[in-house]
This record gives C-alpha cells, sequence and structure tokens, in this order.
C-alpha cells in the first residue's frame, strides 16, 4: 500500500516569505528617526551630555571613567541613584549611574535628563569633595 503523499524532507526549507507572501518585513523606522534608539541608547546619550557640561567647567574630570549599570548590583535598604568609587592603585575614579532606579523616578525624557544631570552632579562633588553647587552653579534650579 503506497501512500500519495510523498514523506516531509529532513531539513526544513528556508522561509522567503512570510505565509501571506508578502516578503520579509523590515525595521519599523529606520536607524535614523529616534525610534529606533534603545531606551539604555537614549539613557546613555542623557549621562554623556551631562559629564560633557561638566567637563567644560572641570577638566580634571576627563581622567574620570563614567559608567551606566541597569542596577545595583547589591540589595541595600535604598535603592542608590549613582555612586563613585575614588581612584585606586591602576585604577582611574569611577562614577557610576543606575539606569533603571532612575528611569522608575521619572516620567518624561525632559525630568529625566534633569535628574540624571543632578545625580552626575551630586557623585562629582562627592568624588571631588566639593558641595553640588559649587560643581554646577544651576544645580536644583532647573
Amino acid at each position: 500500500m503506497d501512500s500519495p503523499v510523498p514523506p516531509h524532507p529532513s531539513e526544513p526549507r528556508p522561509r522567503r516569505r512570510d505565509r501571506h507572501g508578502r516578503g520579509m518585513r523590515g525595521p519599523v523606522a529606520p536607524p535614523q528617526v529616534p525610534l529606533s534608539v534603545s531606551r539604555a541608547e537614549s539613557f546613555r546619550d542623557l549621562v554623556q551630555d551631562s559629564v560633557e557640561r561638566l567637563e567644560r567647567r572641570w577638566p580634571q574630570l576627563a581622567d574620570v571613567d563614567f559608567l551606566v549599570l541597569d542596577v545595583p548590583g547589591s540589595l541595600e535598604e535604598s535603592v542608590p541613584l549613582g555612586r563613585a568609587v575614588s581612584a585606586a592603585k591602576g585604577q582611574p575614579a569611577q562614577i557610576v549611574i543606575y539606569r533603571r532606579p532612575l528611569e522608575i523616578r521619572t516620567k518624561g525624557r525632559d525630568e529625566r535628563a534633569l535628574l540624571v544631570h543632578e545625580v552626575v552632579v551630586e557623585q562629582v562633588a562627592e568624588l571631588l569633595g566639593l558641595s553640588p553647587e559649587s560643581v554646577d552653579p544651576r544645580y536644583g534650579q532647573d
């Protein structure tokens, strides 16, 4: 008794089109449109803008590494928004900004940009041993 249906091939055929025959879909937005920028990239841009603004006033910040991490590594009683680490043997000073705790506390891009700048200023002030107002005279006024 022979079956009229041929057996399935062992390897699936590559799909050239979607099931409706319209072809493969492309990206939703071209790369130069802000829609294609991820939230993490957008957040890094905010930190970079804030750092560049402060480096014009404080050239010694060129030797400081600024890092953006999603969340703090250890669980503490209160969630930190940032952390300053002094320079050690062979290691430059670091300022770490935590993305998710900052994003949760803000609603829009403008509010997020203000909070990011305040946190960067506070961490730079802690690292330099100064008050935030002396690091950035506009601190707390925006």
